[in-house]
């Protein structure tokens, strides 16, 4: 139990500081973490991740606001399809329509797909145009529903759209994602309609480091320059989504594996029955 609560407060630091340098990274990194370090299933690691980035996103953005580093015209183009995709993709959890080895291998592409789109070379400077509005839309109605679906807030997808599609800086970039983070995963909360009361023992070692790591990142935000933060989040994407399609192996493999044993008992249990059903019509009358 010890080495559980240093992990997770070592994964809560790691956490807080990459949501306040990036502006993301928090949910791409703490999936993992309560999936395969806490041993949660996918069900009760959604609800609680959800709830951890919100906390963490809005303890983050006040430093982003004071320095006005919210951008209001993408915040609205991006987020408010994400907030309906967000609804559609948690209600489909909930109904039951996709299995854990799906969720995580949803999240797996998604977080590789952004890793690439990250590392291009894109000038940061353009403004949104009428196709970039659109496309930056369509972007925000998947980011909703990765956000449902696999129980991420969005921003390790939300930064490259708005650097990418928006032509943002990395740091006003990041200021908005994590408005947008908040307010996806209080809506995919809403629409998966769970509430992870029996991971909430979980929720204090993370939240405390994160508050700690947040104090680092906060300091160090405005220092860093914008092509090492993407380069950085880059890799850290690729080492998540890595990680994660290990994990998703593993359960599909187990699924199988208690799938084919499962088989192989009701097989034994029929066979005796086959066998006395064959026995009695050879013998009709014998047990009379």
């Amino acid at each position: 139990m010890v080495s559980l609560v240093l992990l997770l407060g070592a994964g809560g630091v790691l956490i807080g500081f990459l949501l306040a340098v990036l502006g993301a990274g928090g949910s791409i990194l703490l999936m993992p973490l309560l999936i395969s370090g806490a041993a949660l299933s996918v069900r009760e690691a959604v609800p609680l991740s959800l709830l951890v980035v919100t906390l963490m996103a809005l303890g983050n953005l006040g430093p982003y606001l004071r320095r006005g580093q919210v951008a209001a015209k993408p915040a609205l183009i991006l987020g408010l399809p994400a907030l309906a995709g967000s609804w559609i993709g948690g209600s489909f959890v909930k109904a039951g329509h996709l299995s854990e080895p799906v969720q995580l291998g949803v999240f797996t592409i998604a977080a590789l797909l952004a890793a690439w789109l990250l590392t291009r070379p894109v000038s940061i400077h353009k403004p949104v145009v009428k196709l970039g509005g659109l496309f930056l839309g369509g972007q925000g109605v998947l980011i909703g529903l990765l956000t449902g679906i696999a129980g991420v807030g969005g921003g390790f997808a939300i930064v490259p759209a708005l650097v990418l599609l928006a032509g943002l800086p990395m740091q006003l970039a990041s200021g908005t994602s994590l408005l947008l983070i908040a307010l996806n995963s209080l809506v995919a909360m809403a629409a998966l309609g769970s509430w992870p009361a029996a991971g909430l023992p979980l929720l204090f070692p993370l939240l405390i480091g994160g508050f700690m790591g947040a104090l680092i990142g906060q300091r160090l935000a405005p220092k860093l320059p914008d092509r090492l933060l993407r380069r950085g989040f880059a890799a850290l994407l690729v080492g998540s989504a890595l990680l994660t399609a290990g994990e998703s192996f593993r359960r599909h493999s187990g699924l199988a594996n208690h799938a084919a044993q499962q088989a192989e008992d009701t097989d034994q249990q029929e066979q005796p029955r086959a066998e006395a059903q064959h026995e009695a019509k050879r013998y009709p009358g014998q047990d009379q």
